[in-house]
């Protein structure tokens, strides 16, 4: 049967999809509009398949905070241009997957991708999207925090391609509007400075050993005796300490503190016991996670 240009402009309105695409879709279908949508449904898949090996840079970093602080979620989906990561269907798509995040609280990606909300499969809509649009798109990754006694408080860096959640706990319910702000300087200090860690008993053994490796070869190279290598490497560690280490680090907006002056202040101010437990950078493509 003859495919009409009406035809071709309402199968175009519901799923975004090419002219000639659509117009294909229906004459294959013979005029069925729903065999033509799952036509250009499966198209996606195919146009999905064939992208999976492009490199995929670009996209957004989103946060929520819900639960009066005491939950968060952070999200990264990727894509291939910045234009694309700006258009209203790729923001569209990352917000619905965020809310499926919040709503159904999913294990991991792969089981996200899995799930349904309002009758769309977050699968289907990822194929669909990357079938309109032409390029490799992901859910690159995600997390879900959560605390009992404590607050978590996010971050997002101008043009949405950094975000950082940051949880403290043992923050007095009534003060916890009083720390918030002290918080979020932190996590804008988490974005800036990138730390490895919070404390620096948390920093991987491995990276400390090879630091201690580089500075006595260095200080050996030097004409430094062996015996005193150990104690110059300890005093260039404790130094790597203090740029590494969020608790440890000087604070971007006032460099005559730390961050461990900042908790110290609200404590001491409070009668409080608050302390950093845990943060989360994500930065496009960053594999440092």
């Amino acid at each position: 049967m003859a495919v009409t240009a009406n035809q071709v402009k309402e199968l175009r309105d519901k799923t975004g999809a090419g002219m000639m695409d659509c117009k294909k879709a229906l004459a294959e279908s013979d005029g069925d509009f729903e065999k033509a949508v799952d036509i250009l449904r499966k198209k996606g898949a195919s146009v999905a398949a064939k992208r999976a090996e492009r490199t995929a840079n670009e996209g957004v970093v989103l946060t929520n905070v819900f639960n009066e602080g005491k939950s968060a979620a952070i999200l990264e989906v990727n894509c291939e241009t910045d234009f694309v990561a700006k258009s209203e269907d790729f923001i569209n798509f990352a917000n619905f997957v965020l809310d499926v995040i919040l709503s159904a609280k999913p294990a991991d990606v792969e089981a996200l991708l899995k799930l349904n909300k309002d009758g769309k499969n977050v699968a289907e809509e990822l194929n669909a999207l990357i079938g309109k649009i032409g390029e490799k798109i992901e859910v690159s990754r995600f997390a879900l925090d959560n605390t009992s006694n404590g607050v978590i408080v996010d971050y997002i860096h101008m043009g949405s391609k950094l975000g950082v959640l940051i949880e403290a706990e043992n923050v007095p319910a009534d003060k916890a509007a009083e720390f918030q702000p002290i918080l979020k300087d932190i996590a804008m200090q988490v974005a800036a400075m990138r730390p490895l860690s919070i404390y620096r008993d948390e920093v991987d053994k491995t990276v400390i050993e090879k630091e201690v490796e580089i500075y006595k070869e260095i200080a050996r190279k030097e004409g430094k005796p062996e015996q005193i290598l150990e104690k110059i490497a300890i005093g260039k560690l404790n130094k790597f300490y203090e740029e590494n280490c969020l608790f440890e680090q000087a604070f971007v907006k006032d460099n005559t503190k730390k961050i461990s002056g900042l908790i110290d202040e609200f404590n001491s101010k409070n009668s409080s016991q608050a302390k950093l437990v845990r943060f989360r950078r994500f930065h496009l493509s960053d594999e440092n996670k």
